[in-house]
């Protein structure tokens, strides 16, 4: 028997492992799919969509293989190297920002569509994007330092938790990546009240938050405000009202409003995702079939808008399958935190939870338009290889929390 199969709740972890292989198996055959070759636009921005299933089987590879390194040892070890991990992320981070505001580095390539992202240390292998690794490194650190009940007790204690979240937040939000920096608050509020930490301060911090939001929405770039306003501008009512009154059209998109810009502009994916998730029905077209997975009538549809061709190809039931498989992650990923009396450990089984939770429901919410888009993948499913080895990553150390037996204390005699 393999090492990481050995331990403790065999049951929950197997089942945990074996909600996550499907969910790659439909991430690829949906990757496969959208490589039709009636298709319009043959070639993207990551290359040749027809080719890009080989691709993604390829970090699949990779990505396995952490899951079986992050097993090889207790996970208890990995709290002491935790700060260098954490440390090391915001280094990569802080060398894209130099690239791209200062002087030119190497391995750092010129911004693309306005981001600077990812790290090429050769062409012809993978791109790595340090926001992605630095997810988990967040979660891990985190939890090392929460271990401790006076790290989180007061609301002077919380500075520590707020600084460790908000000094990546500030390096991501300048690449820009808006997803990331919005999944890293839930998680952090996640955390904390698992952890203990009063109720009335996290009010009072939510409360602070609100209160400068304006001011925060005055500083957005025009695009980003867009990308917000857009969920609203859904709306024919308002979209009306936009572009009667100049003024409410500074408001919601910093200039003024038109309705054939909205459309042909920002609001084009989420009209074409929409589009795409309604004509699937209950039982959706079939695999590769559909318009919108044989021509280029969605783009990224092999990344950010995954969730709409699924839904294209199989329908309602297709989705609460999916669904339904996240579900499992999460119970399982639970499970493992409520049997473990080791606060590190709970503290990082919930961490990785809340990060699939929020993943989930931000990609899903944007597809459906919910939500603004961000950028945020649908975890295990779409293309990409950090993404990838971060989420297998996480299984796995969810996994090794779940073998490893926790402390136990024996009673005072």
């Amino acid at each position: 028997m393999y090492n990481f199969l050995k331990g403790r709740l065999i049951i929950v972890r197997l089942c945990l492992m074996a909600a996550c292989l499907v969910l790659v198996g439909i991430g690829i055959a949906t990757i496969y799919s959208v490589g039709n070759p009636a298709e319009l636009s043959p070639a993207s921005e990551t290359g040749n969509l027809s080719n890009l299933w080989k691709t993604q089987i390829q970090y699949i590879v990779v990505a396995i293989l952490g899951f079986i390194v992050v097993n090889l040892i207790n996970y208890r070890r990995l709290g002491s190297i935790s700060y260098w991990f954490f440390a090391g992320v915001l280094v990569l981070l802080a060398y894209l920002l130099v690239s791209r505001y200062l002087v030119e580095l190497p391995f750092a390539p010129p911004s693309r569509q306005g981001v600077h992202r990812w790290i090429v240390l050769h062409p012809s292998l993978p791109r790595i994007q340090p926001s992605e690794f630095c997810k988990l490194a967040y979660i891990v650190v985190l939890a090392w330092y929460l271990r401790y009940r006076s790290n989180y007790r007061s609301l002077s204690t919380l500075i520590g938790p707020f600084a460790l979240t908000l000094l990546p937040m500030v390096l991501i939000l300048l690449e820009p990546d808006l997803g990331t920096v919005l999944l890293m608050m839930p998680i952090l509020f996640t955390m904390l009240f698992v952890a203990g930490a009063k109720v009335k301060h996290l009010l009072i911090i939510i409360l602070m938050a609100l209160l400068v939001s304006p001011l925060l929405w005055n500083k957005m770039k025009t695009y980003q405000r867009n990308r917000i306003s857009s969920v609203v501008l859904q709306n024919t009512w308002v979209r009306e009202k936009a572009e009667k009154y100049p003024w409410l059209g500074q408001v919601l998109v910093g200039t003024k409003f038109s309705e054939k810009q909205w459309k042909s502009d920002w609001g084009w994916h989420l009209i074409r995702s929409k589009y795409a998730v309604a004509s699937g029905g209950i039982k959706g077209y079939g695999f590769r079939k559909g318009p919108f997975v044989k021509y280029n009538f969605l783009q990224e549809r092999h990344n950010d808008f995954i969730f709409a061709i699924i839904a294209q190809q199989w329908g309602f039931l297709g989705c609460m399958v999916l669904l339904i498989l996240y579900t499992i992650i999460v119970s399982c990923g639970l499970e493992i935190a409520v049997h473990n009396t080791d606060p590190f450990g709970k503290l990082l089984a919930v961490g990785i939870v809340a990060m699939f939770v929020v993943e989930v429901i931000v990609n899903v919410s944007m597809t459906l338009g919910l939500m603004p888009i961000t950028g945020l993948t649908l975890p295990l499913i779409s293309y990409g290889g950090s993404s990838l080895l971060v989420n297998m990553a996480s299984i796995g150390l969810l996994n090794n929390i779940g073998r490893c037996r926790p402390f136990t204390v024996a009673p005072k005699k």
